[in-house]
């Protein structure tokens, strides 16, 4: 079946405070936060939701990031305390959701996909992140994948290299909607190399194998298609927002990531007019092939023709056929028969359809 969509994990409701307390059934998930601003940076991986809560108003900037399976807790808590709605806290606990932005008058909500790339399969891995941009702050949330694409950016905040430390949390909400861009760029990598290889073997000898893996790469490219295509929308959006919580000089750079954005989207789409053609040039090879198989086959059948004509004639059991007879008639019936075989195989040979 192609694999154009992914299974959804169950969506958790969030209605009411009554019933988020209710559905505490989930530990949270790893959460660490990063405060820091222009001269200090602190780096800590919390026990507690509640150790993030003194991080709300402060003069710094502040990312907290949770990661990992059984993070409904964290998500009901950071949610109330931070006045997240509670649709926005549903749309995070729920996979599937399609990348979107939602301008609110306190923060910013956005859903993107991270995208990860299985050697072993082949194939690509999908991990939904959801980012709410505050005024100081930044939340990220994540899905239960080991890893993620933030590591240089976390390196970047603790070395204080480039203007990261220098600017706020819309800037920080940049840096991490331009990590999962750039990371996309390595994804189209890994298919512009699976491409150049199925394109050799193509040529070189072409079979039910290399049909399968085609396929396999059209579903592929289709698949990331549908999960890149909807973030150019994501990021017109965020650089057109109205918005205070986006300053001037970030709308630059989310102009940037907007182009990239544009870049990955029409590599897509190379991509896929490639495999198009590849799979077009499987079936014309297939297809010539068996046109050379059913030339050679339909010319040694117009040889041999005239010879069934000839052995049928004097196969017949008339009683007066002379050159039955003639003491020479076999060898010159065998003589006439290899002259007329003879004669057409280097006639077929110089007209070169053999």
């Amino acid at each position: 079946m192609p694999r154009f969509t992914r299974k959804l994990s169950k969506t958790v409701k969030f209605s009411s405070p009554a019933n988020m307390a209710a559905e505490n059934i989930n530990a949270p998930g790893k959460i660490t936060v990063i405060d820091y601003d222009e001269a200090t940076v602190r780096e800590k991986t919390v026990a507690s939701v509640e150790e993030c809560f003194p991080f709300k108003n402060t003069a710094t900037v502040t990312w907290i990031n949770v990661d990992g399976g059984g993070r409904t807790e964290a998500i009901e808590k950071l949610g109330q305390y931070f006045n997240v709605h509670p649709l926005v806290m549903e749309g995070i606990a729920g996979a599937g959701q399609r990348p979107k932005f939602e301008d609110f008058e306190d923060y910013l909500f956005l859903v993107l996909k991270m995208l990860g790339y299985d050697e072993a399969q082949s194939e690509i891995r999908e991990e939904q992140v959801s980012i709410i941009i505050g005024k100081n702050f930044v939340m990220s949330f994540q899905g239960e994948q080991d890893g993620d694409v933030f590591d240089s950016l976390r390196e970047r905040i603790r070395t204080g290299k480039g203007r990261l430390r220098k600017l706020g949390a819309d800037y920080l909400g940049y840096a991490l909607v331009d990590a999962i861009v750039d990371h996309y760029f390595l994804i189209l990598e890994k298919f512009g190399e699976h491409i150049e290889t199925i394109e050799e073997q193509l040529i070189v000898n072409p079979g039910p194998a290399i049909m399968q893996k085609i396929y396999h790469l059209k579903r592929e490219l289709i698949f990331l298609r549908k999960s890149v295509w909807p973030l150019r929308e994501v990021i017109s959006g965020l650089e057109r927002c109205e918005s205070g919580i986006i300053k001037k000089t970030t709308r630059t750079y989310l102009r940037d990531v907007y182009a990239h954005t544009i870049q990955v989207i029409d590599t897509i789409e190379t991509f896929r007019d490639m495999v198009s053609g590849m799979l077009d040039l499987y079936l014309s090879s297939i297809s010539n092939k068996m046109n050379e198989i059913m030339k050679v086959l339909t010319t040694f059948a117009s040889i041999f023709i005239p010879l069934t004509f000839m052995a049928g004639v004097y196969g017949m059991n008339f009683k007066y056929m002379p050159e039955l007879e003639w003491r020479w008639g076999y060898y010159a019936v065998l003589a006439a028969m290899v002259f007329v075989g003879g004669g057409l195989f280097f006639y077929f040979k110089k007209r070169k359809w053999l």
